[in-house]
């Protein structure tokens, strides 16, 4: 059985030696001094891992390795990258993750640490192997994440990759964008997945307990501290903890934060044992934390031990078809969840759905498509429902501008009628199911995303049924 093949690129001899040697039990390992070398091994060898040197030939400087390490994403895209340097800069790290390495690690080297970090990149490439290629361009579901747009793509392949790793992520975006998702998203991808996912947000809590949450305390801290108590970080041992809204996180607490980040430990108020702690924080806001660091009311060192990984959430606005993907993901959901016969929108519920500019994001989208569900009167949700106005029908641009729309919307609206069933929307509008399927293509739509039926199951078997005698009587008629 062939090993797996691990490409050691580093312009220092003695690196070269140190890990071909330390690796060579666990791996086929392969060496490259220059990028030149580099692109030749990629080439004939099609390795499974790259360690790289951020600075490779560069006097220092990471220009060359970020460059090589952009070749590599684009051309070998199951090939996964784990950057290695000696330069102490975080923001190098945080580029170099944004630009598709996997992983990161500071010189000097540690073999064994580095083996964990080779085993956990392979590991992130047997599961793209499996899906048939990176997230990018994967499922329409991600964990709990939903959509399709390249902007929320682009967050689940980042998510993928920082969640192989213990990195501390910074998670940032407007209000009810998701961050709480993504957050649960990279607890769920990792290793830590059996572990607990502990959210605690620092802008809810007063000031004078949020130490407690955070940290615990001993029995007679203070005033009704009548037992010990764990705080959220112990209780995230072996898992998770999201810090949301940690820019409200006051100035004295942030130095506990960072103490806990340095040294993995925490003192319970009241108490002076320290006590080790594994647990991985990822942390969010919806501020800028650069200008509340000029402001003085947020630490500079903190904020780059906790931005490690900076993944920006998009809004709503900015998300393309999404926004109609999960306006139909909520309302089935919320269909089910409250036993509501609702068969989708109308054609004006769509139109005020897009019409919208959703300030409050999905969270807002979630809220308004839950209570249209509970509240609607008919199957259909209409604009009243969303307590949104009618957006008026754009008017068309040509004649044939005008045939195409409302050859679309007699489509829509005869699938919507029929819960996606085609050979009944084909007779509703009276054609044949042949040119109702090539009118489908025609228009780019999918009856499948109309289809809500009643009993699971049997819906397709019964238009398979009725295709079959519509099919015997197009015959008929074609021989008569």
């Amino acid at each position: 059985m062939s090993r797996e093949k691990v490409l050691i690129v580093d312009d220092e001899e003695g690196i070269l030696n140190q890990l071909r040697w330390g690796l060579q039990e666990d791996y086929e390992v392969l060496t490259a001094s220059s990028p030149g070398e580099a692109r030749r091994r990629l080439r004939e060898e099609r390795p499974g891992v790259v360690t790289l040197d951020l600075t490779l030939g560069c006097e220092g400087g990471p220009e060359d390795g970020l460059q090589l390490l952009a070749e590599i994403v684009d051309q070998y895209p199951l090939t996964k990258v784990v950057m290695v340097t000696g330069n102490d800069d975080p923001r190098n790290a945080l580029t170099a993750i944004q630009r598709g390495a996997v992983d990161w690690y500071s010189k000097p080297i540690e073999l064994d640490e580095l083996r964990g970090i080779l085993r956990r990149a392979f590991h992130v490439r047997s599961i793209e192997q499996l899906r048939g290629g990176p997230v990018l361009g994967g499922p329409k579901r991600y964990h709990r994440l939903v959509g399709e747009s390249e902007a929320i793509r682009r967050v689940f392949a980042l998510v993928e990759r920082v969640a192989a790793t213990d990195a501390t992520v910074l998670i940032t975006g407007e209000n009810g964008s998701g961050k709480e998702l993504v957050a649960h998203a990279i607890h769920s991808a990792g290793a830590r997945r059996t572990g607990p996912f502990v959210p605690i947000n620092c802008g809810a809590i007063p000031e004078q307990l949020l130490e407690s949450e955070l940290f615990g305390h001993e029995r007679g801290a203070f005033t009704d501290a009548h037992r010990m108590r764990e705080g959220k970080l112990e209780l995230a041992e072996g898992g998770s903890i999201f810090l949301d809204e940690i820019a409200e996180l006051p100035r004295q607490l942030q130095v506990k934060l960072l103490r806990f980040l340095q040294d993995k430990v925490v003192e319970r108020v009241g108490g002076r044992e320290q006590r080790k702690v594994d647990a991985r924080v990822v942390a969010a806001t919806n501020q800028d934390l650069k200008t509340a660091i000029a402001a003085g009311r947020f630490r500079e060192d903190l904020f780059y031990r906790l931005s490690v990984v900076n993944i920006v959430v998009p809004p709503l606005r900015e998300r393309g078809d999404d926004l109609r993907l999960l306006a139909e993901y909520f309302l089935d959901y919320y269909a089910k969840h409250h036993n509501r016969r609702i068969r989708g929108f109308t054609q004006a519920g769509l139109r005020a759905v897009q019409a919208h500019p959703w300030p409050g994001n999905v969270r807002e989208l979630e809220n308004r498509v839950q209570r249209a569900v509970i509240l609607a009167q008919d199957p259909y949700v209409r604009p009243s429902d969303l307590e949104l106005e009618a957006a008026p029908e754009e008017g068309p641009q040509s004649m044939q501008g005008a045939r195409d729309e409302a050859e679309q919307r007699l489509l829509v609206e005869a699938l919507t009628r029929n819960a996606g069933n085609i050979t009944r929307a084909a007779r509703d509008i009276k054609v044949s199911r042949p040119t109702f399927h090539d009118l489908l293509r025609k228009h780019g739509i999918e009856a499948g995303r109309y289809r809500k039926p009643d009993v699971p199951g049997q819906p397709e078997a019964a238009e398979a049924a009725e295709a079959e005698g519509d099919d015997a009587g197009e015959a008929g008629e074609a021989r008569s």
